[in-house]
This record gives structure tokens, C-alpha cells and sequence, in this order.
């Protein structure tokens, strides 16, 4: 997969949460950093399997670099 994926730990849910924000509302959770980013590629599939089913455009992977400041 060469989306990215932002990590990050939810106290309020006690998981890490995995968003892929090129891929809207594609969300998921895991107990460690390692489940939340295999859950992320799992929800990323199926998100671009129901858009391809669904006749929806999928967005090409900008493959850039979350910048932090």
C-alpha cells in the first residue's frame, strides 16, 4: 500500500487509531501501533474494492511525506 497512514494514540478509546487521509472516512484501530497500521491497510482495501464495485473514482496515491511542524 503507498498511502499513508497517520497513527496516533486515543486515550478517550484506549487504541491507537489509523487514518488514511487520502482515502475519506478511511479509518481504523488496533491495541498496538502494529495492529492499528495492519487494520489501516485492511480498511484501505476494502475502501478501494467497494469504490471500484460502486463505480467511484479511487484516488492515485500521492506517495509524499507528512511534514510536522
Amino acid at each position: 500500500m503507498k498511502y499513508e497512514v497517520i497513527i496516533y494514540w486515543s486515550d478517550e478509546d484506549d487504541v491507537y487509531i489509523s487514518e488514511v487521509p487520502e482515502l475519506p472516512g478511511c479509518m481504523a484501530h488496533g491495541a498496538t501501533y502494529e495492529k492499528a497500521l495492519a487494520s489501516a491497510r485492511k480498511a484501505a482495501k476494502l475502501w478501494i474494492d467497494t469504490a471500484t464495485e460502486l463505480g467511484r473514482d479511487v484516488p492515485e496515491p500521492k506517495k509524499r511525506r507528512l511534514m510536522l511542524a
